[in-house]
């Protein structure tokens, strides 16, 4: 069938609130060298996606001003260069944008074939947090087996992964969640102790659950707000990778304890990096993630689709953060 020449997609119209994500025709974008072009089944909904929404992290050039970071569905057509994928193919894609469209381009460094056992919409909530969780849990934090992880926002799409993934590579983890519901989830997840942080301070439960002597590592979303006790809440030699600073990015702190447990603190973020750098994660994901699908020990956490056409009500969902793991937007 030939391709269309427009296409449904959300368009961010201005700054502001949920409210300003509006439907739009847009020309169906044209795979260029190395990238593929997919009709997009679903695509998934994530922060930055919300803070691009309030003018806080604009794409970067070059990238198209739709929102949007993942992507799952066909492959329609292939650019010049491309010989590992084929049309017709299921796939999901890490996007830098463009992901809130029917059609949507991918570098094809950064497209992976759907994981045994999952559907096409649910694979749509893989690749940004995966992506995300292997650079910084497993990488930059060097979490190995039978170390201790801290997770804060463990009901996440971020905090269900790392759960998962480090559950199920032999370590033991904490998680923090806004209630007991969301703590419990994360236990059924393979969490030892999901922690209530409205209820308990999270500092004192990973001591006890330690022995005094605190996590290996702390995969840490809330930055500032939480720095002085993940400190605390390290052991000696720990480490704190910090991904974003949804409590703030200053802080006032005792430096001491970095010193005192020789602590490394590291922080990262996915979207500016290279295609070549997603590419190589991309691999190191096929090899040592993608075949925990088909032993079950990983799966996709899906709380709720929404129509392509009601971003709005997604991004209401995420900022409300009573769901349990990725929200995502579906096409038909």
């Amino acid at each position: 069938m030939p391709l269309p020449a427009q296409m449904h997609a959300v368009e961010i119209a201005t700054a502001g609130g949920p409210e300003v994500l509006v439907p739009c025709q847009r020309p169906v974008p044209e795979p260029g060298h190395d990238e593929i072009l997919i009709q997009v089944r679903a695509a998934g909904i994530n922060r930055p996606d919300v803070m691009q929404r309030q003018g806080l992290y604009p794409p970067p050039p070059g990238t198209s001003d739709l929102p949007g970071l993942e992507v799952a569905g066909e492959i329609v057509k292939v650019g010049s260069g491309v010989d590992r994928f084929v049309e017709g193919e299921a796939v999901t894609a890490l996007v830098a944008g463009g992901g809130y469209a029917e059609y949507c381009v991918a570098p094809d460094a950064q497209v992976l074939p759907i994981p045994e056992g999952v559907s096409v919409v649910d694979a749509a909530g893989l690749p940004e947090t995966f992506f995300t969780v292997w650079t910084n849990v497993f990488e930059r934090g060097r979490l190995r087996a039978g170390e201790t992880l801290l997770v804060h926002g463990g009901a996440s799409g971020i905090g269900t992964t790392a759960i998962q993934l480090a559950t199920a590579r032999g370590a033991r983890v904490f998680a923090t969640a806004g209630s007991d519901d969301r703590a419990r989830a994360c236990e059924q997840l393979g969490a030892e102790r999901g922690i209530n942080y409205r209820m308990e301070e999270f500092v004192a439960v990973v001591r006890d659950g330690t022995d005094g002597a605190g996590v290996d590592l702390i995969l840490d979303m809330v930055g500032g707000a939480y720095f002085a006790r993940n400190l605390d809440a390290l052991k000696v030699e720990g480490r704190l990778a910090i991904i974003a600073f949804l409590g703030g990015a200053k802080v006032e702190a005792n430096l001491l304890p970095l010193l005192q447990k020789r602590l490394t603190v590291t922080a990262s973020t996915l979207r500016p990096r290279s295609v070549a750098e997603k590419g190589r994660l991309r691999d190191a994901l096929l090899e040592q993630v993608w075949p925990l699908f088909a032993t079950q020990r990983v799966r996709p956490v899906t709380a709720c689709t929404f129509p392509l056409e009601q971003a709005a009500a997604a991004h209401r969902e995420m900022e409300a953060g009573s769901s349990v793991g990725k929200i995502l937007l579906t096409t038909g």
